[in-house]
C-alpha cells in the first residue's frame, strides 16, 4: 500500500490476479482469497477490471463482496432500488460534480463497504473520485480543523407526499409513523411531526472518526453537503430567498448549533476533491471501498452512464 498523498486504489484484473476473465472466474478467485477485509483495509479501495461482469451475473459476485447488503433507509440522496438492496448512484444532473463524501456519515449507523458496479459506461467524463480520508482531513487548514471538533448538527425537513426534496415516506421506506419513530428512537436523533404532514430530524454526530481496523484519524462528515454554500454562491443566494436555512430539506451547523461559515465549507469541498484520485469506469467494472477510510464524488459527464451501488455493514 502507497502513503497518503501517493494513494490509489487497487486494480484487479485477470492479468494480475491469474483469474478468468469472466464474472464466474471473479468469483471464483473472491471465494479463494484468505482475507478480503484485510485486503480492503490495508489498500481502502479495489477496483475489479476486465471480468466482463454483467448486470445477471451481479448478485453472486456482490455475494462474495458485500455478505450482508442494507437497505438504503433514511438516506438523504435521490436514488432508484433496482434489485435486492441494490440502487442506482445518486440521481443528479448530469453536468453537475457531485462533492466528495463518506457514505451516510450523517446517520447514527453507516455501511463500512460500498460497492459500485458500471452497467453502462458514459460517453465523456463520469469519473468516480475516491479521496483518503486522512489526506482530506490534514489537507485542511488547521483553523478548520479546530472549528469542527465539536461535531455537526444535521437537520433534515422531510415533507409528507409534496414538498421541496424527499418526503419522510421516501426516506424510510415506510407510510407508517410509528415506524419511523421507532427507528429514530434507536438513532439518538430528536424530531418532530410538523403541522404540514412533514417531519424535521435532528442529528448530533461526529465531524472526524478513527478507522477501527488502522486507527486512523480521518474527516468524517457531510457538512460541506448539508451547508447551502457548498451548492455554490448563486444557488445558495436564491435559496435564501427562498426560505431560512432551518426550513431547507437539509442544513447543517456546529453541534452546538452556531452556523458554519461558509468559507470553511468551500474549503471542505474543493480540497476534498483535489485530493482525490479519479476511477473512469468501462462497462462491467467494479469497484469496493471502505467507506470510512475512502470518501467518493462523481465527475460531470455526457451520454447514459449508469452505476449502480450497494452497501453493507
Amino acid at each position: 500500500m502507497t502513503g497518503h498523498e501517493d494513494w490509489v486504489p487497487f486494480e484487479i484484473s485477470p492479468g494480475n490476479s491469474g483469474a478468468d476473465a469472466t464474472a464466474r472466474g471473479l468469483t471464483a478467485y473472491l471465494r479463494g482469497l484468505d482475507d478480503l477485509a484485510g485486503l480492503l483495509a490495508r489498500e481502502k479501495a479495489l477496483v475489479f477490471r476486465d471480468f466482463g461482469v454483467t448486470p445477471e451475473e451481479l448478485d453472486e459476485v456482490m455475494d462474495e463482496l458485500l455478505p450482508n447488503r442494507l437497505a438504503y433507509v433514511h438516506g438523504n440522496s435521490p436514488r432508484t432500488k433496482v434489485g435486492n438492496n441494490v440502487y442506482t448512484s445518486t440521481e443528479y444532473p448530469q453536468e453537475f460534480t457531485i462533492s466528495m463524501h463518506n457514505e451516510m456519515s450523517y446517520a447514527y449507523a453507516w455501511p463500512s463497504r460500498l460497492l459500485f458496479f458500471c452497467e453502462r459506461q458514459p460517453e465523456t467524463g463520469g469519473a468516480t473520485p475516491v479521496v483518503d480520508g486522512v489526506r482530506w482531513l490534514t489537507a485542511l487548514d488547521p483553523e478548520v480543523r479546530e472549528a469542527f471538533k465539536g461535531g455537526v448538527r444535521y437537520t433534515q425537513n422531510l415533507h409528507g407526499g409534496m414538498g421541496l426534496g424527499k418526503s419522510w415516506q421516501d426516506t424510510f421506506e415506510t407510510q407508517d409513523r410509528a415506524e419511523v419513530e421507532s427507528f429514530l428512537e434507536k438513532t439518538g436523533s430528536s424530531w418532530e411531526w410538523k403541522a404540514d404532514g412533514g417531519l424535521r430530524v435532528h442529528q448530533d454526530r461526529q465531524a472526524t472518526i478513527r478507522h477501527p481496523v488502522t486507527g486512523d484519524e480521518v474527516w468524517f462528515n457531510q457538512a460541506d453537503q448539508w451547508h447551502p454554500a457548498g451548492l455554490g454562491d448563486e444557488t445558495a443566494k436564491a435559496l435564501a430567498q427562498i426560505m431560512p436555512a432551518e426550513d431547507l430539506p437539509q442544513n447543517v451547523t456546529f453541534a452546538d448549533g452556531t452556523p458554519i461559515p461558509a468559507e470553511y465549507v468551500t474549503q471542505i469541498r474543493d480540497r476534498g476533491l483535489d485530493s482525490a484520485v479519479d476511477v473512469d469506469w468501462r462497462t462491467g467494472d467494479l469497484m469496493l471501498i471502505d467507506n470510512v477510510a475512502v470518501g467518493h464524488g462523481r465527475r460531470p459527464f455526457t451520454g447514459a452512464r449508469r452505476v449502480l451501488v450497494a452497501m453493507c455493514d
